[in-house]
Formats: structure tokens, sequence, C-alpha cells
């Protein structure tokens, strides 16, 4: 059998990959918040993981890996394009995942095998809440859940490499009345009458970002599954406290035994931003009569720990 070596962001070394189970292969991976076109910065995760999934499949069997990768529908950025635009959240967000799917799949993108919802796991990530509570990890104060990151001092910080004084300062901490300490992270926040809500045990409210993806993978794929993947912009602060949360709540499992990461993607050289006149969605392109595997082939072209430039000479060459 073809032997497949990765990168482990959490050891920073090529390590030989040993499924848990050869005969089910479980990657997770994490995906957009549907509230606009995808740019193309969103689109190189979605490619680098689809050809993991693909060589995975080729080694292993058609049958034997489970690929899941989210759709975050419930978020502030998407309450603010509904509040702006007048209309409803699922409209938004139907319309956005269909345009998601519709691009990637122009890109040569296999669709996973699993693409959860975030709204359509809410009572799970009450019940996490809750454990996380009931084991010491997290706490109730003013209608919010906050995760005690004190309570886990050993391995907060191993993925990302980074000290508490490094995460406070890169993290852009909320400083809250209600929090314990600086670091703690939301689970689940109140919602006002206009805004998107559920019942809990701890008031109508709705989730935190992180809570989302341990609820998911956990309920997808067990409390150990094989790789985790996503942007290195995600590394910290959304990866670490996933592993924090899962490792707590489960700590019968080991949550990712692989962390990959992609670098990010620059436009002729600079950070792609809409004041620099650069910032353009995968549809830009494809209307402009750009085919998608000529994106797809430009992509490729640079190794996916390494920062893309998306260039015109580029996509000319591909």
């Amino acid at each position: 059998m073809t032997k497949i070596t990765l990168h482990n962001t959490m050891s920073r070394r090529r390590e030989p990959f040993e499924p848990i189970d050869p005969k089910n292969v479980r990657m997770y991976v994490c995906g957009p918040t549907v509230y606009d076109r995808a740019h193309l910065g969103n689109a190189r995760p979605v490619v680098v993981f689809d050809v993991l999934n693909r060589l995975l499949r080729h080694v292993y069997g058609e049958g034997c890996v489970t690929y899941v990768r989210n759709f975050t529908d419930v978020d502030d950025k998407i309450n603010g394009r509904a509040a702006e635009s007048g209309r409803s959240i699922g409209e938004i967000t139907g319309e956005t995942t269909q345009w998601f799917l519709e691009d990637m799949a122009a890109l040569g993108a296999l669709e996973p095998d699993a693409m959860p919802r975030a709204t359509e796991y809410i009572p799970q990530m009450v019940t996490m809440i809750g454990d996380l509570i009931d084991r010491g990890h997290a706490y109730a104060a003013e209608g919010h859940v906050l995760f005690s990151v004190a309570s886990w001092p050993e391995r907060y910080g191993l993925l990302s490499g980074r000290s508490v004084d490094d995460m406070i300062a890169g993290a852009r901490v909320e400083v809250a009345p209600y929090k314990r300490d600086p670091m703690d992270f939301v689970l689940w926040k109140p919602s006002s009458d206009d805004l998107p809500g559920w019942d809990s045990p701890w008031g109508r409210g709705r989730p935190g970002w992180h809570i989302e993806c341990s609820a998911m993978s956990y309920e997808l794929l067990g409390p150990s599954f094989d790789i985790h993947g996503g942007g290195n912009d995600l590394m910290f602060p959304h990866h670490e406290n996933e592993i924090a949360q899962s490792c707590c709540a489960h700590p019968e499992g080991e949550f990712a035994r692989v962390w990959l990461h992609n670098e990010m993607l620059q436009v002729e050289g600079k950070k792609m931003s809409k004041s620099l006149g650069n910032f353009f969605t995968v549809r830009d392109l494809l209307d402009q009569g750009v085919p998608g595997e000529v994106i797809r082939f430009v992509f490729l072209s640079t190794h996916y720990r390494k920062p893309m430039d998306w260039t015109a000479e580029k996509a000319r060459e591909a």
C-alpha cells in the first residue's frame, strides 16, 4: 500500500500517516461562514483538502473515507447582512450555501460525505456545553457560558505554540465583567428578540463559534478521528479552542490525531483586501472566463504550506 506522509502542525514534523481504522479514515475540515460569495482565499483549503480526500480514497478505498466539512450558518456577520438587506437569515444562508457549492464544483472539488450546518446541531452543542460545566471546565455568567482556560493549563496553546501572554495579545480578547479570566471564551451567548436564538438551560441564546465544530465532529466522527484541517488563520484561536473543548468534554478520546493547515493567499504579492482593490471572488474569475481548472492548477502549483501568490501571469501560464 502507498505510504502517506503528512506534516502534523501539532508535532511540527512530518509523520507517516497511520489511520485509527484503515476501513474508516475520518477527516474534518472547517468550512465557510455563509453570508456572501466565496473569495479566492476561501477556495484554497477546499482545493487542498479535496486533493487529500482523493488521495485517501485512492489509497484506502472509495468507501473507506469519511470527509466532513461544515457550514457556519449562525453568526453575527450573517445577522448583520440580514439587517442591512432586509432579507431573512434563512434566505441568505440558503442562497450563499448553494453559491459556495456551485463555485467549488467549478474548481473540480468533490462534495464531502457530510456537510453539516451549525443550526442543525444546536441540541448537541447544548449537551456538550452542559457536560463541560459538569466537569468543571465551563461556567455560566450573565446569560453567557464561558470555557475556563485555566481549568486545562497542561495543553492549551500546544497547537499554536503560543504562551498565554502571546495569545492574549494576539487574540484581541474581549474584556467583559462576566469573565473570570481574559482568555476565557464564549460557548453560549444570549440573543435579543431580533436575533436567532434557541432555548437552553442558560436562557434563550445562540452558540459561540468554536463549539460548533467540536459538537459536529463528535457527532459525525466520534471522540477520536484522524485528520483535522483548515487555513492557518484558524490555528488560533479557533482550533486551539476546539481542542480544549473536545478533550475536556470527551476525555476518553484524542479528538484529532493529525492537524493540517494551509497557508494564506496573496494577489500580485499583496494581501487581498477591498481597500487595495485586489479583492475578488471565485465567481468573479469564472465570469471573466477563467476556467475552473485553471484556478485549480494555479493553486496546486504552490505547496499548500507555502503562501500562494495569485497573479495574472500565473493564470495565463496555467
